[in-house]
């Protein structure tokens, strides 16, 4: 028997609609690229989204397509992630930090129909634009005064398309399960990887973020998002704020101390949240200026671990709450924050940080559980340490286009790559990785594809990359290399070499020569040996 119940689908197009028609005048602050704070509210981004899916109609962008981003955090980005998928088509963010082949194989590979842009990234569009074979038209997200001379092929500008429509246009209906969204991740060898998100994954994630044990968002916060637009979707805030009607202020480029400290102080901020470089350089400026936080009560620290004394600064020095989160794209992605329980409140303050540190417990909607290598689940004890696996309905099934084959067994769970424990109360602390992925500054590197290009290196015979501790950028790659016999290969030469193949932030921070590498039984670098020998190796940028 089946409850008598209205079957109404979950879009994404609903959050919009609902925050224009019950929190229409709740601000939207953005600092733009060219220069002004711009101010907006849901009610307009509802109408401009609206106009925007008329316009990308006249483009002939149709149900399914998709639609590229290269943009900042800013209102224009808010109403094409509501505009695009509130057609039917589906919004891809392209991390513009990736080397520009990696974005040329993406956007080729998701077969991005439209490409928009913020005018920081037109040069880097313009270098790249004959070898995007699947893109028709560009579309620059600025106005007609502020519009640059460019070598762009069928250009468009966003202000004007928008302009020539009525904003008439009646979000349709259709399959809750249709594709929404897609976000590329790279944390292991060979090309990046598409997660395709649908918008009933999106909406209950959304839930997710807006409940107490989530991220709490409600709509008397203020919101700054300083993790990236074109991060796992600003780790679902954008959606999460129209749901609830939570002010949001957008950041732009600007991400340093100085300027996210003065948005939060002059739109009265409550929460935030980032990566652990960005809270480090906005730490730094409050600490340099005997500065205090009026409005901030919490943050939301992913992306890394964050460290010990930086929780505690958070907390001890300015009165911020702090929410450690752990996820991935994979997990849309949100999996695990780090709220206490109502048995920690009376605790002394050291036992509480010892608690916030680990990467917290799952919400309602998320399965978490540790085996070993003979997929033997393992205790909650907080002691044994498996692989960390998870399953729920905003987990992956599987990769655009099937790349990377299956990835969750046959009980739907998909494994992370990451090695933790989980206590009795559900809390889950990363302890290792099974693959030498490189977390820096909230970006993934990969040691293996740095390693096949130092190996490129003109007298190099044999390279290891491992991660070492990093102050500010958690962590950076060390090149562990064997030089040819009697080659003059030096440090220098080798990251002159690097600076061709990868992009700016994977270049690793040093290089050691050594004359041997250790290897497994079969020949694999043993780099657990190499950890160790490294350990209080301190690179030259620490």
């Amino acid at each position: 028997m089946l409850g008598l119940i209205q079957d109404r689908p979950l879009l994404i197009s609903s959050q919009i609609e609902y925050a224009g028609l019950n929190h229409g005048d709740v601000e939207i602050v953005s600092r733009s690229i060219e220069g002004p704070i711009h101010r907006t509210n849901y009610r307009n981004v509802n109408l401009r989204a609206k106009k925007l899916a008329q316009a990308l109609g006249r483009l002939g962008v149709d149900f399914g397509d998709r639609v590229g981003t290269l943009a900042w955090n800013g209102y224009r980005h808010l109403e094409i992630y509501f505009g695009v998928s509130g057609m039917g088509s589906v919004c891809h963010t392209i991390n513009p930090r990736l080397f520009p082949e990696q974005i040329v194989y993406i956007a080729n590979h998701a077969e991005d129909k439209v490409i928009f842009t913020d005018l920081t990234f037109i040069p880097l569009l313009e270098a790249i634009q004959d070898q995007l074979t699947e893109t028709q038209c560009f579309v620059i997200m600025t106005d007609e005064a502020h519009m640059p001379e460019t070598s762009l092929k069928n250009v468009h500008c966003y202000e004007t398309l928008l302009e020539a429509e009525d904003g008439a246009y009646v979000w349709p209906d259709f399959d809750e399960k249709t594709a929404s969204s897609l976000c590329y991740t790279s944390g292991t060898t060979g090309n990046p990887k598409g997660v395709l998100y649908a918008h009933r994954s999106t909406v209950l994630h959304s839930y997710c973020v807006c409940a107490n044990d989530g991220l709490g968002v409600c709509n008397s916060d203020s919101i700054l998002p300083v993790v990236p637009m074109f991060h796992a979707n600003a780790w679902g805030i954008p959606y999460a704020a129209a749901m609830s009607g939570a002010k949001m202020v957008m950041p732009g480029a600007q991400m340093d101390g100085k300027s996210v400290y003065e948005l939060m102080e002059q739109e009265g901020v409550t929460l935030s949240a980032g990566v652990p470089t960005v809270w480090l350089m906005l730490l730094g400026y409050v600490k340099e200026n005997g500065l205090k936080f009026s409005t901030m009560r919490r943050t939301v620290i992913g992306g890394s671990a964050a460290p010990r004394s930086m929780i505690e600064t958070f907390i001890n020095d300015y009165g911020v709450n702090v929410v450690h989160a752990w996820g991935m794209t994979e997990t849309s992605p949100i999996g695990t924050t780090g709220n206490l329980l109502k048995k920690h409140e009376d605790l002394p303050e050291s036992e509480k940080i010892d608690i916030r540190l680990k990467q917290g417990r799952t919400v309602y909607g998320v399965e978490l559980k540790i085996v070993d290598d003979e997929d033997n689940e393992m205790p909650r004890d907080g002691v044994a340490f498996g692989r960390l696996l998870v399953r729920g309905p905003w987990i992956t099934s599987g990769y655009f286009k099937s790349e990377g084959g299956d990835v969750v067994d046959a009980n739907g769970w998909f494994d992370t790559g990451d090695v933790g424990t989980l206590d009795k109360d559900g809390y889950m602390q990363i302890t290792d990785r099974s693959k030498d992925v490189i977390k820096s500054g909230g970006e993934w590197i990969s040691s293996i594809d740095v390693e096949n290009e130092a190996i490129g290196c003109a007298g190099i015979v044999e390279a290891a990359v491992i991660a070492i501790p990093h102050p500010k950028w958690d962590e950076r790659p060390l090149v562990i290399a064997i030089k040819e016999e009697g080659h003059p290969v030096t440090r220098e030469d080798v990251l002159a070499h690097l600076k061709n193949t990868l992009a700016k932030w994977q270049l690793p921070d040093d290089v050691v020569f050594v004359d041997e590498l250790p290897h497994t039984a079969t020949g694999k670098l043993l780099k657990t040996k190499l950890r160790e020998q490294f350990k209080d190796y301190k690179l030259p940028s620490a």
